[in-house]
Protein backbone atom coordinates (compact mmCIF):
# COMPACT_ATOMS: atom_id res chain seq x y z
CA UNK A 1 0.00 0.00 0.00
CA UNK A 2 2.95 2.34 0.66
CA UNK A 3 3.64 2.51 -3.07
CA UNK A 4 0.06 2.78 -4.35
CA UNK A 5 -1.10 6.25 -5.32
CA UNK A 6 -3.66 8.16 -3.26
CA UNK A 7 -4.79 11.33 -5.05
CA UNK A 8 -1.49 11.40 -6.93
CA UNK A 9 0.89 10.67 -4.01
CA UNK A 10 2.15 7.53 -2.36
CA UNK A 11 1.25 6.87 1.27
CA UNK A 12 4.88 7.48 2.19
CA UNK A 13 4.74 10.92 0.57
CA UNK A 14 1.48 11.77 2.37
CA UNK A 15 2.97 10.76 5.73
CA UNK A 16 6.05 12.86 5.08
CA UNK A 17 3.93 15.88 4.16
CA UNK A 18 1.58 15.40 7.13
CA UNK A 19 3.33 13.54 10.00
CA UNK A 20 0.11 13.47 12.04
CA UNK A 21 -1.16 10.92 9.50
CA UNK A 22 0.99 8.30 11.22
CA UNK A 23 -1.12 8.56 14.38
CA UNK A 24 -4.36 8.90 12.43
CA UNK A 25 -3.62 5.74 10.43
CA UNK A 26 -2.73 3.96 13.68
CA UNK A 27 -6.21 5.02 14.86
CA UNK A 28 -4.87 6.91 17.85
CA UNK A 29 -6.79 9.87 19.29
CA UNK A 30 -5.47 13.14 17.87
CA UNK A 31 -6.27 16.86 18.01
CA UNK A 32 -5.67 18.74 14.77
CA UNK A 33 -5.50 22.52 14.67
CA UNK A 34 -6.57 23.80 11.26
CA UNK A 35 -3.67 25.81 9.77
CA UNK A 36 -6.04 27.38 7.21
CA UNK A 37 -8.33 28.84 9.90
CA UNK A 38 -8.82 32.57 9.32
CA UNK A 39 -10.51 35.45 11.09
CA UNK A 40 -14.09 35.89 9.95
CA UNK A 41 -13.62 38.84 7.59
CA UNK A 42 -10.89 36.95 5.71
CA UNK A 43 -12.48 33.50 5.77
CA UNK A 44 -13.82 32.21 2.50
CA UNK A 45 -17.42 31.15 3.05
CA UNK A 46 -19.33 29.79 0.05
CA UNK A 47 -20.62 32.71 -1.98
CA UNK A 48 -23.86 30.87 -2.75
CA UNK A 49 -25.11 31.08 0.84
CA UNK A 50 -25.55 33.97 3.24
CA UNK A 51 -27.72 35.33 6.10
CA UNK A 52 -30.65 35.78 3.73
CA UNK A 53 -30.64 32.08 2.82
CA UNK A 54 -30.70 31.09 6.48
CA UNK A 55 -33.50 33.57 7.19
CA UNK A 56 -35.50 32.12 4.31
CA UNK A 57 -35.11 28.64 5.82
CA UNK A 58 -36.22 29.89 9.22
CA UNK A 59 -39.31 31.51 7.71
CA UNK A 60 -40.19 28.30 5.87
CA UNK A 61 -40.04 26.35 9.13
CA UNK A 62 -42.35 28.95 10.68
CA UNK A 63 -44.85 28.50 7.84
CA UNK A 64 -44.89 24.75 8.47
CA UNK A 65 -45.20 25.09 12.25
CA UNK A 66 -49.05 24.88 12.30
CA UNK A 67 -48.87 21.65 10.29
CA UNK A 68 -46.13 20.19 12.50
CA UNK A 69 -48.09 21.02 15.65
CA UNK A 70 -51.17 19.28 14.25
CA UNK A 71 -49.56 16.03 13.09
CA UNK A 72 -46.94 15.69 15.83
CA UNK A 73 -48.69 16.37 19.16
CA UNK A 74 -45.36 16.35 21.01
CA UNK A 75 -44.58 19.72 19.36
CA UNK A 76 -47.78 21.47 20.45
CA UNK A 77 -46.13 23.03 23.52
CA UNK A 78 -43.63 24.75 21.22
CA UNK A 79 -46.31 25.62 18.63
CA UNK A 80 -44.79 23.34 16.03
CA UNK A 81 -41.22 24.52 16.41
CA UNK A 82 -38.73 21.64 16.56
CA UNK A 83 -36.08 22.78 19.03
CA UNK A 84 -34.02 21.36 21.88
CA UNK A 85 -33.07 22.71 25.32
CA UNK A 86 -29.60 23.71 26.42
CA UNK A 87 -28.51 22.83 29.95
CA UNK A 88 -25.44 23.36 32.11
CA UNK A 89 -23.82 20.04 33.04
CA UNK A 90 -21.93 21.10 36.16
CA UNK A 91 -21.65 17.65 37.75
CA UNK A 92 -20.36 16.11 34.52
CA UNK A 93 -17.90 19.00 34.19
CA UNK A 94 -16.46 18.17 37.60
CA UNK A 95 -16.26 14.48 36.77
CA UNK A 96 -14.50 15.17 33.45
CA UNK A 97 -11.81 17.11 35.30
CA UNK A 98 -11.29 14.16 37.68
CA UNK A 99 -11.30 11.54 34.91
CA UNK A 100 -8.63 13.31 32.88
CA UNK A 101 -6.79 15.17 35.65
CA UNK A 102 -7.37 18.36 33.70
CA UNK A 103 -8.79 21.71 34.80
CA UNK A 104 -11.43 22.92 32.32
CA UNK A 105 -11.92 26.67 32.58
CA UNK A 106 -15.32 28.16 31.75
CA UNK A 107 -18.73 26.53 31.89
CA UNK A 108 -20.00 23.55 29.90
CA UNK A 109 -23.50 23.66 28.43
CA UNK A 110 -24.96 20.68 26.58
CA UNK A 111 -27.06 21.36 23.47
CA UNK A 112 -29.60 18.57 23.77
CA UNK A 113 -30.50 17.67 20.19
CA UNK A 114 -31.05 14.18 21.59
CA UNK A 115 -34.38 15.62 22.72
CA UNK A 116 -35.47 17.02 19.36
CA UNK A 117 -39.06 16.05 18.60
CA UNK A 118 -40.05 13.63 15.82
CA UNK A 119 -36.75 11.85 15.21
CA UNK A 120 -34.62 12.50 18.30
CA UNK A 121 -31.40 13.76 16.71
CA UNK A 122 -29.74 16.72 15.00
CA UNK A 123 -30.97 15.25 11.71
CA UNK A 124 -34.45 16.45 12.67
CA UNK A 125 -33.14 19.89 11.69
CA UNK A 126 -31.74 19.40 8.19
CA UNK A 127 -33.61 16.23 7.19
CA UNK A 128 -37.06 17.42 8.16
CA UNK A 129 -36.40 20.85 6.67
CA UNK A 130 -35.44 19.43 3.28
CA UNK A 131 -38.57 17.22 3.16
CA UNK A 132 -40.76 20.21 4.05
CA UNK A 133 -39.13 22.41 1.43
CA UNK A 134 -39.69 19.76 -1.25
CA UNK A 135 -43.32 19.37 -0.16
CA UNK A 136 -43.84 23.14 -0.32
CA UNK A 137 -42.21 23.43 -3.76
CA UNK A 138 -44.42 20.68 -5.19
CA UNK A 139 -47.62 22.06 -3.69
CA UNK A 140 -46.95 25.63 -4.87
CA UNK A 141 -45.95 24.47 -8.37
CA UNK A 142 -49.23 22.57 -8.62
CA UNK A 143 -51.34 25.50 -7.32
CA UNK A 144 -52.38 23.65 -4.18
CA UNK A 145 -50.73 26.04 -1.75
CA UNK A 146 -49.59 29.63 -1.39
CA UNK A 147 -47.16 31.03 1.15
CA UNK A 148 -50.00 32.97 2.76
CA UNK A 149 -51.99 29.81 3.57
CA UNK A 150 -52.27 28.13 6.94
CA UNK A 151 -50.04 25.13 6.21
CA UNK A 152 -52.05 22.89 8.52
CA UNK A 153 -54.34 22.35 5.50
CA UNK A 154 -51.68 19.92 4.23
CA UNK A 155 -52.99 17.45 6.79
CA UNK A 156 -55.85 16.09 4.69
CA UNK A 157 -56.57 13.28 2.24
CA UNK A 158 -56.35 15.53 -0.83
CA UNK A 159 -52.74 16.47 -0.06
CA UNK A 160 -51.79 12.93 0.98
CA UNK A 161 -53.17 11.60 -2.31
CA UNK A 162 -51.21 14.29 -4.18
CA UNK A 163 -47.93 13.52 -2.39
CA UNK A 164 -48.40 9.77 -2.88
CA UNK A 165 -47.53 10.30 -6.56
CA UNK A 166 -44.02 11.27 -5.51
CA UNK A 167 -41.12 9.43 -3.91
CA UNK A 168 -38.25 10.45 -1.66
CA UNK A 169 -35.11 8.40 -1.08
CA UNK A 170 -31.95 8.81 0.97
CA UNK A 171 -28.79 6.92 1.92
CA UNK A 172 -28.09 6.86 5.65
CA UNK A 173 -26.17 5.35 8.54
CA UNK A 174 -29.29 5.77 10.65
CA UNK A 175 -30.40 9.14 12.00
CA UNK A 176 -30.82 11.00 8.71
CA UNK A 177 -32.90 8.07 7.51
CA UNK A 178 -35.11 8.36 10.59
CA UNK A 179 -35.80 12.06 10.08
CA UNK A 180 -36.37 11.77 6.31
CA UNK A 181 -38.44 8.59 6.65
CA UNK A 182 -40.71 9.68 9.49
CA UNK A 183 -41.42 13.13 8.02
CA UNK A 184 -41.88 11.94 4.43
CA UNK A 185 -44.24 9.13 5.43
CA UNK A 186 -46.31 11.49 7.58
CA UNK A 187 -46.80 13.90 4.68
CA UNK A 188 -47.74 11.08 2.30
CA UNK A 189 -44.65 10.54 0.16
CA UNK A 190 -43.47 7.08 -0.81
CA UNK A 191 -40.12 6.92 0.94
CA UNK A 192 -37.15 4.58 0.68
CA UNK A 193 -34.15 4.65 3.01
CA UNK A 194 -30.97 2.90 1.92
CA UNK A 195 -29.18 1.87 5.10
CA UNK A 196 -25.50 1.04 5.42
CA UNK A 197 -24.29 -2.09 7.19
CA UNK A 198 -23.42 -0.17 10.35
CA UNK A 199 -26.98 1.17 10.85
CA UNK A 200 -28.58 -0.10 14.07
CA UNK A 201 -31.32 -2.68 13.69
CA UNK A 202 -33.76 -0.77 15.91
CA UNK A 203 -33.57 2.21 13.55
CA UNK A 204 -34.46 -0.01 10.60
CA UNK A 205 -37.32 -1.56 12.57
CA UNK A 206 -38.68 1.83 13.60
CA UNK A 207 -38.68 3.09 10.02
CA UNK A 208 -40.50 0.00 8.76
CA UNK A 209 -43.13 0.47 11.48
CA UNK A 210 -43.82 3.94 9.97
CA UNK A 211 -44.40 2.49 6.49
CA UNK A 212 -40.94 3.32 5.17
CA UNK A 213 -39.20 0.97 2.71
CA UNK A 214 -35.77 0.12 4.13
CA UNK A 215 -33.15 -1.38 1.84
CA UNK A 216 -30.11 -2.79 3.63
CA UNK A 217 -26.65 -2.79 2.06
CA UNK A 218 -23.70 -4.90 3.19
CA UNK A 219 -21.39 -1.93 2.71
CA UNK A 220 -20.72 1.48 4.20
CA UNK A 221 -22.44 4.84 3.96
CA UNK A 222 -20.99 5.86 0.59
CA UNK A 223 -22.38 2.74 -1.10
CA UNK A 224 -25.81 3.28 0.45
CA UNK A 225 -25.82 6.82 -0.93
CA UNK A 226 -24.69 5.63 -4.36
CA UNK A 227 -27.44 3.01 -4.54
CA UNK A 228 -30.07 5.43 -3.29
CA UNK A 229 -29.12 8.02 -5.88
CA UNK A 230 -29.13 5.42 -8.66
CA UNK A 231 -32.62 4.19 -7.75
CA UNK A 232 -33.97 7.72 -7.44
CA UNK A 233 -32.54 8.80 -10.80
CA UNK A 234 -34.52 6.03 -12.49
CA UNK A 235 -37.83 7.57 -11.34
CA UNK A 236 -38.73 11.06 -12.65
CA UNK A 237 -41.08 11.59 -9.69
CA UNK A 238 -38.41 10.70 -7.14
CA UNK A 239 -36.40 13.19 -5.10
CA UNK A 240 -33.04 12.15 -3.65
CA UNK A 241 -31.85 13.76 -0.42
CA UNK A 242 -28.11 14.15 -0.93
CA UNK A 243 -26.47 14.43 2.47
CA UNK A 244 -23.08 15.04 0.85
CA UNK A 245 -24.02 18.03 -1.29
CA UNK A 246 -27.42 19.40 -0.29
CA UNK A 247 -27.60 23.12 0.42
CA UNK A 248 -31.14 22.67 1.81
CA UNK A 249 -29.99 20.20 4.45
CA UNK A 250 -27.13 22.58 5.25
CA UNK A 251 -29.49 25.52 5.70
CA UNK A 252 -31.87 23.51 7.87
CA UNK A 253 -28.99 22.88 10.26
CA UNK A 254 -27.85 26.51 10.08
CA UNK A 255 -31.17 27.74 11.52
CA UNK A 256 -30.06 26.24 14.85
CA UNK A 257 -27.63 29.13 15.36
CA UNK A 258 -30.16 31.95 15.74
CA UNK A 259 -32.21 29.79 18.10
CA UNK A 260 -29.12 29.01 20.15
CA UNK A 261 -28.36 32.72 20.44
CA UNK A 262 -31.83 33.33 21.92
CA UNK A 263 -31.27 30.53 24.43
CA UNK A 264 -27.89 31.93 25.45
CA UNK A 265 -29.41 35.40 25.82
CA UNK A 266 -32.12 33.96 28.08
CA UNK A 267 -29.41 32.33 30.22
CA UNK A 268 -27.45 35.62 30.31
CA UNK A 269 -24.50 33.88 28.65
CA UNK A 270 -22.32 36.46 26.93
CA UNK A 271 -20.50 35.75 23.68
CA UNK A 272 -18.11 38.53 22.73
CA UNK A 273 -14.41 39.32 22.51
CA UNK A 274 -13.88 38.65 26.21
CA UNK A 275 -16.33 35.73 26.43
CA UNK A 276 -15.39 33.18 23.74
CA UNK A 277 -17.71 30.37 22.69
CA UNK A 278 -16.38 26.89 21.85
CA UNK A 279 -18.69 24.42 20.09
CA UNK A 280 -17.85 20.73 19.65
CA UNK A 281 -19.77 18.93 16.92
CA UNK A 282 -19.82 15.18 16.15
CA UNK A 283 -19.10 14.75 12.44
CA UNK A 284 -20.08 12.10 9.93
CA UNK A 285 -20.19 13.29 6.33
CA UNK A 286 -20.17 16.89 7.58
CA UNK A 287 -23.56 18.36 6.68
CA UNK A 288 -24.92 18.74 10.22
CA UNK A 289 -21.83 20.19 11.90
CA UNK A 290 -21.06 22.22 8.77
CA UNK A 291 -24.48 23.84 8.70
CA UNK A 292 -24.42 24.62 12.41
CA UNK A 293 -20.92 26.06 12.11
CA UNK A 294 -21.96 28.24 9.18
CA UNK A 295 -24.94 29.61 11.11
CA UNK A 296 -22.89 30.25 14.24
CA UNK A 297 -20.17 32.06 12.32
CA UNK A 298 -22.74 34.34 10.67
CA UNK A 299 -23.91 35.41 14.14
CA UNK A 300 -20.87 35.28 16.42
CA UNK A 301 -18.07 35.68 13.86
CA UNK A 302 -14.60 35.51 15.51
CA UNK A 303 -16.06 34.94 18.96
CA UNK A 304 -17.10 31.35 18.21
CA UNK A 305 -14.69 28.48 17.63
CA UNK A 306 -16.10 25.29 16.11
CA UNK A 307 -14.37 21.92 16.37
CA UNK A 308 -15.53 18.71 14.69
CA UNK A 309 -15.19 15.34 16.39
CA UNK A 310 -14.84 11.99 14.61
CA UNK A 311 -14.24 8.34 15.60
CA UNK A 312 -10.63 7.18 15.32
CA UNK A 313 -11.85 4.60 12.79
CA UNK A 314 -13.74 7.15 10.61
CA UNK A 315 -11.76 10.42 10.49
CA UNK A 316 -12.92 11.38 7.00
CA UNK A 317 -13.37 15.14 7.51
CA UNK A 318 -10.03 15.38 9.30
CA UNK A 319 -8.17 13.66 6.46
CA UNK A 320 -10.09 15.61 3.81
CA UNK A 321 -9.31 18.97 5.42
CA UNK A 322 -5.72 18.18 6.36
CA UNK A 323 -4.71 16.91 2.92
CA UNK A 324 -6.92 19.53 1.23
CA UNK A 325 -8.26 16.72 -0.96
CA UNK A 326 -11.73 16.72 0.66
CA UNK A 327 -14.01 14.16 -1.04
CA UNK A 328 -11.22 13.03 -3.36
CA UNK A 329 -9.88 10.80 -0.59
CA UNK A 330 -11.45 8.34 1.85
CA UNK A 331 -10.28 6.82 5.12
CA UNK A 332 -10.08 3.45 3.34
CA UNK A 333 -7.49 4.94 0.96
CA UNK A 334 -5.22 5.27 4.00
CA UNK A 335 -5.92 1.79 5.33
CA UNK A 336 -8.45 2.84 7.99
CA UNK A 337 -11.41 0.47 8.25
CA UNK A 338 -14.34 2.88 8.91
CA UNK A 339 -15.75 0.43 11.46
CA UNK A 340 -17.19 2.15 14.54
CA UNK A 341 -20.05 1.76 17.01
CA UNK A 342 -20.76 5.45 16.42
CA UNK A 343 -23.08 4.59 13.53
CA UNK A 344 -24.05 8.19 12.77
CA UNK A 345 -20.39 9.04 12.26
CA UNK A 346 -19.40 5.92 10.30
CA UNK A 347 -18.52 7.74 7.09
CA UNK A 348 -15.42 7.05 5.01
CA UNK A 349 -15.55 9.99 2.59
CA UNK A 350 -16.44 13.57 3.64
CA UNK A 351 -18.69 16.08 1.96
CA UNK A 352 -16.61 18.06 -0.52
CA UNK A 353 -19.21 20.81 -0.41
CA UNK A 354 -18.82 21.28 3.36
CA UNK A 355 -15.05 20.82 3.43
CA UNK A 356 -14.36 23.28 0.63
CA UNK A 357 -16.91 25.81 1.87
CA UNK A 358 -15.68 25.86 5.46
CA UNK A 359 -11.99 24.99 5.19
CA UNK A 360 -11.05 28.44 6.55
CA UNK A 361 -13.82 28.47 9.16
CA UNK A 362 -13.49 25.17 11.04
CA UNK A 363 -11.08 25.65 13.96
CA UNK A 364 -9.97 22.03 14.08
CA UNK A 365 -10.89 18.36 14.32
CA UNK A 366 -10.20 15.79 17.03
CA UNK A 367 -10.79 12.05 17.11
CA UNK A 368 -12.17 9.79 19.82
CA UNK A 369 -12.00 6.05 20.47
CA UNK A 370 -15.22 4.02 20.67
CA UNK A 371 -14.42 2.86 24.20
CA UNK A 372 -14.17 6.49 25.30
CA UNK A 373 -17.65 7.16 23.87
CA UNK A 374 -19.07 4.44 26.11
CA UNK A 375 -17.17 5.62 29.19
CA UNK A 376 -18.49 9.15 28.68
CA UNK A 377 -22.00 7.80 28.01
CA UNK A 378 -22.25 6.06 31.39
CA UNK A 379 -20.61 9.01 33.16
CA UNK A 380 -23.14 11.46 31.73
CA UNK A 381 -26.00 9.22 32.86
CA UNK A 382 -24.55 8.89 36.38
CA UNK A 383 -23.83 12.61 36.81
CA UNK A 384 -26.67 14.30 34.91
CA UNK A 385 -29.27 11.58 34.13
CA UNK A 386 -28.91 12.41 30.41
CA UNK A 387 -29.05 9.53 27.94
CA UNK A 388 -27.23 9.81 24.59
CA UNK A 389 -26.37 7.28 21.91
CA UNK A 390 -22.61 6.56 21.58
CA UNK A 391 -21.97 8.83 18.57
CA UNK A 392 -23.52 11.80 20.41
CA UNK A 393 -20.81 11.62 23.08
CA UNK A 394 -18.11 12.58 20.57
CA UNK A 395 -18.57 16.26 21.36
CA UNK A 396 -18.22 16.13 25.14
CA UNK A 397 -14.50 15.26 25.07
CA UNK A 398 -13.80 18.55 23.27
CA UNK A 399 -13.17 20.78 26.30
CA UNK A 400 -10.70 18.22 27.69
CA UNK A 401 -8.81 17.95 24.42
CA UNK A 402 -8.70 21.71 23.95
CA UNK A 403 -6.85 22.18 27.24
CA UNK A 404 -4.94 18.90 27.43
CA UNK A 405 -3.55 18.47 23.91
CA UNK A 406 -0.55 20.39 22.67
CA UNK A 407 -2.42 21.45 19.52
CA UNK A 408 -5.41 22.63 21.53
CA UNK A 409 -3.24 24.79 23.76
CA UNK A 410 -1.44 26.09 20.68
CA UNK A 411 -4.80 27.13 19.21
CA UNK A 412 -5.64 29.07 22.37
CA UNK A 413 -2.22 30.71 22.34
CA UNK A 414 -2.28 31.72 18.68
CA UNK A 415 -5.76 33.21 18.98
CA UNK A 416 -4.91 35.06 22.22
CA UNK A 417 -7.57 33.17 24.17
CA UNK A 418 -5.71 31.81 27.19
CA UNK A 419 -6.44 34.76 29.49
CA UNK A 420 -10.13 34.71 28.47
CA UNK A 421 -10.88 31.08 29.23
CA UNK A 422 -12.32 31.68 32.70
CA UNK A 423 -15.15 33.49 30.87
CA UNK A 424 -15.49 30.86 28.14
CA UNK A 425 -18.57 28.80 27.32
CA UNK A 426 -18.16 25.29 25.95
CA UNK A 427 -21.07 23.67 24.09
CA UNK A 428 -20.80 20.00 23.13
CA UNK A 429 -23.61 19.22 20.67
CA UNK A 430 -25.54 16.12 21.80
CA UNK A 431 -26.68 14.88 18.42
CA UNK A 432 -28.99 11.97 19.29
CA UNK A 433 -30.25 9.45 21.78
CA UNK A 434 -33.80 9.72 23.07
CA UNK A 435 -35.23 7.21 20.59
CA UNK A 436 -32.83 4.43 21.58
CA UNK A 437 -34.86 1.51 23.01
CA UNK A 438 -34.51 1.16 26.79
CA UNK A 439 -32.87 -2.27 26.71
CA UNK A 440 -30.27 -1.12 24.18
CA UNK A 441 -29.48 2.00 26.19
CA UNK A 442 -29.04 -0.20 29.24
CA UNK A 443 -26.51 -2.32 27.34
CA UNK A 444 -24.65 0.86 26.32
CA UNK A 445 -24.61 2.00 29.95
CA UNK A 446 -23.31 -1.31 31.28
CA UNK A 447 -20.58 -1.37 28.63
CA UNK A 448 -19.62 2.17 29.64
CA UNK A 449 -19.42 1.19 33.30
CA UNK A 450 -17.11 -1.69 32.49
CA UNK A 451 -14.85 0.45 30.33
CA UNK A 452 -14.80 3.23 32.96
CA UNK A 453 -13.76 0.71 35.59
CA UNK A 454 -10.94 -0.58 33.38
CA UNK A 455 -9.81 2.97 32.63
CA UNK A 456 -9.82 3.77 36.35
CA UNK A 457 -7.61 0.76 37.07
CA UNK A 458 -5.17 1.77 34.33
CA UNK A 459 -5.06 5.35 35.61
CA UNK A 460 -4.38 4.15 39.14
CA UNK A 461 -1.50 1.95 37.96
CA UNK A 462 0.00 4.80 35.94
CA UNK A 463 -0.09 7.11 38.98
CA UNK A 464 1.55 4.47 41.19
CA UNK A 465 4.32 3.91 38.65
CA UNK A 466 4.87 7.68 38.46
CA UNK A 467 4.45 7.63 34.67
CA UNK A 468 1.40 9.84 34.90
Amino acid sequence: MEDSLIAGKTLTEWKKAYPLLNKIISMEEVFWKNPKYQVYKEAVITARLNEENVRDAEERLSRFAPYIAKVFPETQETNGMIESPIVEIHNFHNQLEKMFNQNIQGKILLKCDNQLAISGSIKARGGIYEVLKHAEDLAIENNMLTMNDDYSIINNDEFRKFYSKYSISVGSTGNLGLSIGIMSAKIGFNVTVHMSADAKQWKKDLLRSKGVIVIEHNSDYSKAVEEGRKQSDANPNSFFVDDENSTDLFLGYAVAASRLKKQLDELNVKVDEDHPLFVYLPCGVGGGPGGVTFGLKLIFKDHVHCFFSEPTHSPCMLIGLMTEQHDRVSVQDFGIDNLTDADGLAVGRPSGFVGKSLENVISGVYTIEDKMLYALLSTLIDTEDIYLEPSALAGVLGPVQLFKSRSGRKYLEQNKLFHKMANATHIPWATGGNMVPKEIMESYYNKGLQISSEMGDMLSKLKKSKKF
